[in-house]
């Protein structure tokens, strides 16, 4: 069983940049697919970006494409989620989570099995 823990939030103003990262442990890193979303108060919790277990294909939401980007690194067990140009509308909880390897990559929450307990990003303008 996976264990997954972010890190890398905090307080950012519009345009920044921010890196997260979502450590595993427990488990290869390496059998799943990983995906990060993002939760407000206000909103459900969204899928922001998903990446396969060999990096070889990454989706992302409309909303950030062209602004964030996924990858990863199995030897160090790390998926990491770079944020840029951020804008006041990125604020929220961000959680990874993870899949075992199926062949598709999955956009939804419910396809994900194992999820981490968030690291929250606040944009200030």
């Amino acid at each position: 069983q996976v264990q997954l823990e972010e890190f890398g939030g905090g307080l950012v103003q519009v345009g920044d940049a921010l890196r997260l990262s979502c450590v595993a442990s427990g488990d290869a890193l390496s059998t799943y697919h990983m995906g990060w979303f993002r939760q407000t108060p206000a909103k459900e919790r969204e899928f922001v970006a998903a990446i396969s277990w060999n990096s070889g294909t990454t989706l992302y939401s409309d909303s950030v494409k062209g602004r964030f980007t996924i990858s990863r690194d199995n030897d160090k067990n790390t998926v990491y989620l770079q944020l840029g140009d951020v804008k006041s509308e990125d604020t929220g909880t961000y959680f990874c989570a993870a899949r075992s390897r199926i062949w598709f990559v999955p956009r939804e929450k419910r396809d994900y099995h194992h999820w981490g307990q968030g690291t929250q990003v606040i944009v200030s303008s």
